[in-house]
């Protein structure tokens, strides 16, 4: 850590009983120097015996490093004389006595003292050290100004902030504040975090995030690495996939199988042709299904997980081969094939409106977040945005859509995704008029945006689904193989607690389920005579799945294990699935 010789034992060179403890609101400890003490103010080696001693089988941890986050652990805790005691027998202290003494003066508001203090805890990133003291004499800026010591602000803003030649436009906002005070108080209030006078712990808590974490610990960086420990756990868990699962330090975790929607709980067979597509509402408490009978079908999903039919809808002479919800659930717009695109009221099944152009039929369909208006796309291949009443509001022509009946709007509202031609992907920008291209080599048969439209899932012609990253730079994440395509249109689709997995249809009659990470093919469902046309995922509840076939059935899927425990309780898996918490 570097700083002066000394020839005293490490024990007594950081004898904490010498020192008096104090408590900051993040848990930081500090510690004064009591009468006759030798805390002086250099920065001070942390431990000059043993700093490449190591604990653990594998030899990576580094025994100063893992004793002085033990130290800040039990600080933050409220363990404070523990926490002394700790520094005092492994002769391991939790920072110097310098990085003491300049946290003490900062929280007593000791600027001038602080700032040459500051030089001497062993910093050697000359940026690093303007900074903070940018930081520190911003607050001295501050609390002056708050006294309404006009002039010994200016001068510490003339004399100290401004020779450090950080951040120019900065010191032009506390200029202002000079020569307008109102104009500090419009900042002071208006709910930015750029000029207010902030509590000297909040300070300190800033210094410590900017300071390297050699010299000031990390708040709470023993519970932060535990923290990731568990989150890697539980991210190569490939069955992880339940809110009520609780993850134990003591044990490494691991899910069953069990997890997984693969058991058929229902079966709707209400259409009476095949099945092309379904969706849950963003509510998971309705569930839509369209059907080659021209018919579109909503379903409940009641309390107690059953789903029932609560209306038919019947008016497209076309089969129905897209349904979009919107985002509130109360409408849904459904997509006859090149037909039209009839809006309805999902809660009296009354057909709302009809969006049509000129004999063009009209292939796709999709809400836009705001749902105040809708987009389309129609079989000669351009793009229509319109207002939730039919006012046709823009028009892309040229090749910015196929006649697949895919079209997807990102959550920001921003980018329309849509198939342009049979082996690219179209990212438009309606509004930056902006354009990226996804090529694939295969053709495209479907594709499937994630909940948080970061990610795109893209099924083709050889039988892979691809997913794609599609936020910033484009590129290609990971491939899923092994369900079956020669001749339909086939869905995937995101799903799963935290949409872990990723789930498709397939002609071989059964649903395929992979872990989305891994991309490892977790569990095949067989049960449908028919080929498997599209999937669905109940977004409120990761234990719910829908598939749709051409057997003219939808298959609800549930977990095999019946009881759950839950916050003392048991329930039948299903407790999350009418959008309960």
């Amino acid at each position: 850590m570097g700083g002066v010789e000394d020839d005293e034992p490490p024990s007594k060179r950081v004898r904490i009983s010498s020192c008096k403890l104090e408590g900051l609101s993040n848990g930081t400890s500090l510690r004064e120097p009591a009468s006759g003490a030798s805390c002086d103010l250099m920065a001070r080696p942390l431990a000059s015996e043993g700093d490449d001693e190591v604990v653990g089988p594998k030899g990576v941890v580094r025994k100063v490093e893992f004793v002085r986050i033990i130290a800040e652990a039990l600080y933050s805790l409220g363990y404070k004389k523990t926490g002394a005691h700790l520094e005092e027998e492994s002769g391991i202290p939790l920072h110097s006595s310098a990085v003491n003494s300049f946290m003490q003066q900062v929280l007593e508001g000791k600027w001038d003292e602080s700032v040459v203090t500051l030089h001497r805890i062993g910093l050697v990133d000359e940026s690093i050290i303007k900074l903070a003291s940018f930081v520190i004499l911003e607050q001295k800026f501050f609390e002056l100004l708050d006294g309404e010591n006009f002039m010994d602000a200016l001068k510490t803003l003339r004399t100290e902030i401004a020779p450090l030649c950080v951040n120019s436009d900065r010191v032009r906002e506390l200029s202002s504040c000079i020569v307008s005070p109102s104009h500090c108080d419009l900042f002071r209030f208006s709910g930015k975090d750029t000029i207010t006078v902030k509590p000297r712990s909040k300070l300190l808590e800033e210094l410590q995030r900017l300071l390297p974490p050699t010299v000031m610990i990390p708040e709470k960086r023993l519970v932060h690495l535990v923290e990731q420990a568990l989150d890697l756990q539980r991210d190569a868990c490939k069955f992880h996939n339940s809110f009520v699962e609780e993850m134990s330090l003591l044990t490494d975790h691991q899910c069953g199988r069990d997890h997984i929607p693969s058991q058929t709980l229902q079966i709707l067979n209400e259409h009476s042709d095949e099945v092309w597509f379904l969706q849950f509402s963003h509510n998971g408490q309705y569930l839509a299904s369209s059907s080659n009978d021209r018919t579109v079908i909503i379903w409940e999903v009641k309390v107690d997980g059953r789903v029932s039919l609560k209306r038919k809808l019947a008016g497209h002479q076309k089969p129905v081969s897209f349904i979009s919800w919107s985002p509130d659930d109360h409408q849904l717009l459904t997509c006859g094939v090149e037909e039209v695109v009839r809006r309805w009221d999902a809660s009296t099944g009354e057909c709302l409106h009809t969006y049509e152009k000129g004999g063009l039929g009209v292939v796709s369909c999709s809400w836009a977040p705001d749902g105040r208006t809708v987009f389309t796309g129609l079989a000669d291949k351009s793009l229509i945005m319109w207002d939730i009443d039919g006012k046709e509001l823009e028009c892309w022509k040229g090749q910015r859509t196929s006649k697949m009946s895919d079209l997807g709007i990102t959550s920001d509202g921003k980018q329309i995704v849509s198939v342009c031609k049979d082996t690219s992907i179209l990212l438009f920008g309606w509004e930056s008029k902006a354009e990226k291209i996804i090529e694939e080599d295969q053709t495209i048969i479907s594709f499937a945006l994630s909940r948080d439209g970061k990610s795109l899932l893209v099924s083709l012609l050889n039988e892979e689904i691809h997913l794609w990253n599609i936020e910033g730079h484009v590129r290609l994440l990971a491939k899923y193989k092994g369900h079956k395509r020669s001749r339909f249109v086939i869905r995937s689709c995101f799903g799963g607690l935290e949409q872990a997995f990723v789930a498709s249809g397939s002609e071989d009659s059964q649903v395929y389920i992979w872990h989305r990470s891994s991309g490892e093919l977790v569990v095949t469902l067989p049960g449908h005579s028919g080929t498997v046309n599209c999937v669905s995922w109940n977004p409120s509840n990761p234990h719910m799945l829908a598939s749709a076939s051409d057997d003219r059935t939808i298959r609800i899927w549930g977990l095999k294990e019946v009881k759950m425990k839950q916050n003392g309780a048991h329930t039948n898996g299903v407790h999350y699935c009418n959008g309960g918490s």
